[in-house]
């Protein structure tokens, strides 16, 4: 193949798109392109780099004494400079930043010359900490690499890239502590991203769907998290951590149902606060999923399960409510649904106008004309709200769903019903594995070493192994035990 017709041939693969550049130069009698996307690439790093460079070559007459492309290959400056193996990659570098040197249709390689098109490092946005860092991961493959690095400084601290998706080519790396991963887990998590063949990966959260087997609907077995101190703090557990280019969120794999009940200002904060923390936590957890299926199991079968004072007061604020307790709280829980899924979408300045109309205007409204009774706007309040402590969208979204089924069994069976939903809820959750892991670790099994850091938060001093789950060796804070 000619150069020309080399030339012709991005053109047309590329569909002559205005944003391709085709510059063409003559050095000694010999033709050389460069090739670039102007809209991915620094106009400034290609004048100053490259440009300049072989302006001063030709300006200057220099005695060429070996080929074209041995020559810049070598004097060109550029602190990523690699050769071009063939069609496919020549494309491909072209749509990751790289400015294409041509010198002949066999001798190309490529200068990287990205163009700065993501923000800069800024506050976490949806996981607020009061004591720890503030920096948060951005789009920027390299900087969330860096900010991992920054507070990893171990040699063993190793990462695999993969290039995702077969049009977008995303760049997908697995990072991991050599010395402290377990090699299984590594290896299965690297089948399953090459195991990955869809179009395109635009978030990490196409990334976390593909690797959630089949069965997981509801509870979360990958943790997003935009923290780069909770990302470091898992990597140092045993975990591994997927980095995505163009999102700022990062996969931590494999997680238990425990990890969702800890934050990073766990580890913050002395520890007679953080159990205290977590207690409430659990309790939310299960005032969030239990509350409303009480609520109808007591005021439609079992009434003898309260005091004859609170059940003639149920019933007097019920008198003018021409629904079913079921009809009720549906009605009050999609209501709740729909406001926070508006508050969320709106932008900021009208966020806090809509949580105000909806709580205050239309739940005193509701229940002045005679639609809902004061109790349920209070039930159903204090299990939304226990629903929204925990920062991930997986685990609330869970919650949700596992509050209707016990509404459910509820409305069927009473109090038996909550018995029977809650055997279903513990098969469920001792069903699932986290890459092979039991979910319920450390609890079930019962891991004796690790209940310090479970529910009960411990003195680090006290916490001396890593979970066997996770790490390929039992190491005692720095030293082998």
């Amino acid at each position: 193949m000619e150069m020309e017709e080399l030339i012709e041939k991005i053109k047309s693969d590329t569909g002559n798109t205005t944003d391709m550049i085709f510059r063409k130069m003559i050095i000694d009698q010999k033709p050389l392109y460069l090739v670039y996307n102007e809209v991915l690439t620094s106009s400034d790093d290609i004048n100053n780099f490259i440009l300049k460079n072989i302006a001063q070559v030709i300006d200057e007459k220099v005695n060429i004494t070996t080929n074209l492309y041995d020559f810049f290959y070598n004097s060109l400056p550029g602190h990523n400079i690699a050769k071009v193996k063939d069609y496919p990659d020549l494309l491909n570098r072209i749509f990751n930043s790289y400015t294409i040197i041509i010198t002949s249709p066999t001798e190309i390689f490529a200068i990287e010359t990205k163009a700065r098109l993501d923000r800069g490092i800024s506050e976490a946005s949806s996981e607020q900490t009061l004591l720890g860092p503030k920096d948060a991961f951005t789009e920027n493959f390299n900087i969330n690499l860096g900010l991992v690095r920054k507070r990893i400084k171990s040699s063993k601290l190793w990462f695999d890239t993969f290039l995702v998706g077969q049009q977008t080519k995303t760049k997908v790396g697995l990072c991991y502590m050599k010395n402290i991963a377990e090699e299984k887990t590594i290896k299965d998590v690297k089948k399953k991203l090459k195991d990955i063949s869809i179009d395109g990966i635009i978030d990490s959260g196409y990334i976390k769907e593909s690797l959630t087997s089949r069965g997981q609907q509801f509870f979360p077995t990958i943790m997003a998290t935009e923290r780069p101190d909770l990302a470091s703090m898992a990597l140092l557990e045993g975990k591994i951590i997927i980095i995505v280019d163009n999102s700022p969120y990062i996969l931590i794999l494999p997680c238990f149902f425990v990890d969702f009940f800890h934050t990073a200002d766990d580890y913050y904060q002395k520890p007679i606060n953080i159990t205290f923390i977590r207690i409430i936590r659990l309790l939310a957890f299960l005032i969030a999923i239990f509350v409303p299926a009480y609520y109808i199991a007591v005021t439609t079968h079992n009434h003898d399960a309260l005091s004859l004072d609170l059940v003639v007061n149920f019933t007097a604020q019920r008198e003018t409510v021409p629904f079913p307790a079921l009809v009720e709280v549906l009605l009050m829980s999609i209501t709740f649904e729909i406001l926070r899924e508006s508050d969320a979408r709106m932008p900021s300045t009208m966020g806090t106008a809509v949580s105000i109309l909806g709580g205050l205007v239309l739940g005193d409204a509701a229940v002045s004309a005679g639609i809902v009774s004061p109790i349920m706007i209070i039930v159903v309040a204090i299990s939304a709200i226990s629903g929204l402590l925990f920062s991930s969208i997986e685990m609330i979204s869970a919650i949700r769903w596992w509050r209707f089924f016990f509404l459910g069994f509820a409305t069927i069976f009473g109090i038996y019903g909550i018995f029977l939903g809650t055997i279903f809820l513990i098969i469920q959750l001792s069903s699932i594995k986290s890459f092979g892991k039991p979910y319920l670790a450390p609890f079930a099994p019962f891991l004796k070493g690790q209940q310090k850091d479970a529910l009960i938060k411990s003195e680090n001093a006290g916490i001396k192994k890593r979970n066997p789950y996770l790490a390929s060796k039992n190491i005692i804070r720095g030293r082998q035990s």
